[in-house]
């Protein structure tokens, strides 16, 4: 069975010289699609959280300076290069820990400086349209990876979303579920409710049941119980920033999962393309973390459940350390225990020709 069965989803898209992104702040009640036409929006969107996911990011900022180079070419087609200056700025500092988005625009800041005489449009779309078919095929081989790691009829517990919405498409964690599916090797998918905004219970899920795959939604303090319990043969998560020596920033709660799995004797892997490592980190010290505004944690959806007058501590992502990972799995291949060494020597290697390689 083909994995293109599971791969129907969507986030980000540029047509017809705009943006256009599925609203996942309203999902799953609602199917809405949000058109940009500048780029200081797609900056808004990003922050706003319209679209999220590192990879994703990375995507919707690269269809952005397109937007921004088209727009400072119009006002100004000889000084284009400057003119579209602040507007990748804004993009730049949407979101402060998913290292993907500046990746993404020095892609494309590279796709200008290639430029010469006459308009830069159709050079930086083709370079951010090459950028997001780079990433789907990226996560189809992350997931071939992954899935090779997966006992039969596996059920795994993951965190927040890692699919085809946090991506160009087919996704990083959920990506190798997809993967392993279309072999008939996942039995279930117990989802992470992922608070304050729910992205496991809302966007995974509804991900999973638009594709017919196999999904039980948990509250995040049920998984400790449920690794208990022996069900759990993987933790599958992403990363929205991976430093030099191996330690991983992602969602908040997904250090919490990697402590939970070493007890419990389950593997916890996690899965993101080589785009998510950032060599200048040395570890996890080094990694902003973002920090977003009290209410998300107060309220839900507008509607307060904390008395006024108390306070939130609302960090957005954490960081598990190295030691706690058994396993990071990219497209370039797997790396068991990674570290400082294992992450040099991975980032020094070509995509492999064929599937199926280990990393040292």
């Amino acid at each position: 069975m083909s994995d293109v069965l599971y791969d129907k989803v969507r986030a980000v898209e540029l047509r017809d010289g705009t943006v256009r992104l599925l609203d996942q702040r309203v999902l799953p009640g609602t199917l809405r699609y949000e058109t940009y036409t500048g780029a200081a929006e797609v900056a808004r969107a990003i922050t706003a959280m319209v679209v999220r996911g590192a990879p994703a990011i990375g995507v919707a900022a690269a269809y952005g300076a397109v937007l921004a180079v088209t727009e400072a070419y119009a006002r100004a087609p000889r000084e284009w290069r400057a003119a579209a200056a602040p507007d990748l700025a804004l993009l730049r500092n949407s979101r402060p820990t998913a290292v993907n988005l500046g990746w993404a625009l020095d892609v494309m800041e590279r796709a200008m400086r290639e430029v010469g005489e006459g308009s830069p449009v159709p050079i930086v779309e083709a370079a951010a349209r090459r950028l997001h078919e780079e990433d789907i095929a990226a996560n189809r081989r992350m997931g071939a990876f992954g899935a090779a790691l997966l006992p039969p009829a596996a059920r795994v517990l993951t965190h927040c979303n890692t699919g085809a919405l946090a991506t160009g498409g087919y996704g990083t964690a959920l990506g190798i579920v997809r993967a392993a599916a279309a072999k008939g090797g996942i039995s279930m998918v117990y989802a992470d409710e992922t608070r304050p905004w729910l992205q496991g219970a809302r966007l995974t899920a509804w991900e999973l049941v638009q594709e017919g795959l196999p999904v039980t939604v948990i509250a995040d303090s049920a998984a400790g119980a449920l690794l208990r319990s022996g069900a759990i043969a993987a933790v599958l998560v992403g990363a929205d920033r991976i430093a030099a020596n191996g330690d991983t920033a992602n969602k908040i709660g997904t250090y919490g999962l990697s402590v939970l799995a070493r007890h419990h004797g389950v593997p916890f892997y996690v899965a993101a393309p080589i785009s998510t490592i950032d060599p200048a980190a040395r570890g996890g010290d080094d990694i902003p973390i973002e920090e977003r505004a009290a209410a998300e944690v107060l309220s839900c959806q507008g509607v307060a459940h904390s008395p006024v007058g108390a306070r939130a501590w609302n960090p957005v992502f954490d960081v598990t350390p190295a030691a706690l990972i058994d396993a990071l799995i990219t497209e370039r291949g797997v790396v068991e225990r990674p570290d400082t060494d294992r992450i040099a020597r991975l980032l020094s290697q070509p995509v492999p020709a064929r599937q199926g390689a280990r990393s040292p």
